[in-house]
């Protein structure tokens, strides 16, 4: 079979649509996965679920997404709800702006829909948060409208079908690939249809060793008859990745310790963190800390012992924390002396109610440790450690 160029290979008349369309949802009604929102089909919950799982893997996001919607278990009490506690059960899943964002849509739905989620998908695609894919996968799923879905798992189906030779992540290449995805959409079986896509995509049209034996597409894939799965989809070479050294402390006054709250326009905005910061060239994580205090909060403390060394990735930056205590320097009064230089609030909390905030990643990690940390009874009574 000649090759053709990426700009011709979108060609669906090269496929038995309605053979393709029938394959993929007898497939999708034997393997379908058994998840928590396709039981309700809840819009709520397909929403929920469609944010959670950006940038997430399947079995963390359903575990998240029961917890979530037994707390909130429906849009109004999401609205409700204050930033803390959502960031609190969002902990771990990184890319806090969704959780914002989730906030930002339920106001917006309790405020212009009355607290029902709309179903036309211009008013889906003007919430919050929502783009192309979600819009449309929300759409499909919630109310089985005839709207196309493409997520990275159906880009990667498409550039092994139409074996696409172009970075799939080139603007041309990708309303290319959204244009085939209308063509080929079931509008008669819209929310089958989407899902069973997606489907194939994690599970059998894989990143690596796509099990080509089981995809009911296989008799029309061009990259499977070509022995170019392996090379598809074609991406962009991966960024460079950025190594990042940290320190910070946990300073602890009258049987309490230390949090701050970074600001709206920081990097983990909203979430609380021990004070500290990037270390500089020549410096030791204790004299990092030290002076990051002083930036930060105007209080003079000494570094004392470490609590742990915590290691992070965040994108393309893979970050190593260095936690240690630290106590205010003599004559310093922590709860009054201490200024908001680099946070919108600070308090002094019990050690138990550490778990009742939500931390990024690495601080997170550090807060586990603290609580099995030996030291901290003497630590939080006062005796010199250091």
């Amino acid at each position: 079979m000649p090759r053709k160029s990426a700009s011709a290979v979108l060609d669906t008349a090269l496929l038995d649509i309605p053979a393709v369309r029938a394959g993929l949802l007898d497939w999708f009604a034997a393997n379908a996965r058994d998840l928590p929102w396709r039981r309700s089909l809840d819009p709520y919950h397909v929403w929920l679920s469609e944010i959670m799982l950006q940038q997430t893997q399947m079995e963390r996001g359903v575990a998240y997404f029961e917890r979530f919607v037994a707390r909130f278990p429906d849009i109004a009490a999401l609205d409700a709800a204050g930033e803390d506690e959502v960031f609190k059960l969002w902990e771990g899943l990184g890319y806090y702006s969704r959780a914002r964002n989730l906030r930002r849509a339920a106001r917006c739905i309790m405020e212009k829909h009355g607290g029902v989620f709309p179903s036309a998908i211009e008013d889906i695609r003007a919430l919050p948060g929502v783009g192309p894919y979600t819009a449309g996968a929300i759409a499909s799923v919630a109310f089985d409208a005839p709207a196309p879905a493409v997520d990275a798992n159906v880009v990667r189906v498409f550039s092994r079908l139409f074996d696409i030779d172009a970075p799939v992540s080139s603007p041309a290449v990708r309303r290319s690939i959204e244009n085939a995805a209308e063509r080929l959409l079931d509008r008669h079986h819209p929310r089958a249809f989407n899902q069973a896509l997606m489907e194939l995509g994690a599970l059998v049209c894989r990143p690596r060793r796509p099990d080509c034996a089981a995809c009911p597409l296989a008799s029309w894939c061009l990259a499977r008859i070509r022995g170019t799965c392996d090379a598809r989809p074609v991406l962009k070479p991966a960024p460079e990745i950025v190594r990042v050294d940290m320190a910070c402390g946990v300073l602890a006054w009258d049987g309490r310790v230390f949090i701050q709250k970074r600001r709206k326009n920081d990097v983990w905005p909203g979430l609380w963190e021990f004070p500290g910061g990037v270390m500089e060239p020549g410096e030791t994580p204790q004299q990092t800390l030290v002076r990051e205090y002083m930036e930060e909060t105007a209080l003079a403390v000494t570094a004392g012992p470490a609590i742990g060394v915590l290691r992070t990735s965040y994108t393309r930056y893979r970050i190593t924390l260095r936690g240690f205590f630290c106590a205010a320097a003599p004559g310093v009064d922590p709860v009054s002396g201490h200024c908001l230089n680099e946070a919108d609030e600070a308090r002094f909390v019990e050690v138990g109610e550490l778990k009742r905030f939500a931390f990024p990643s690495g601080h997170a990690r550090l807060v586990t440790k603290l609580l099995t940390d030996l030291r901290l009874p003497a630590f939080l009574a006062g005796e010199k450690l250091f």
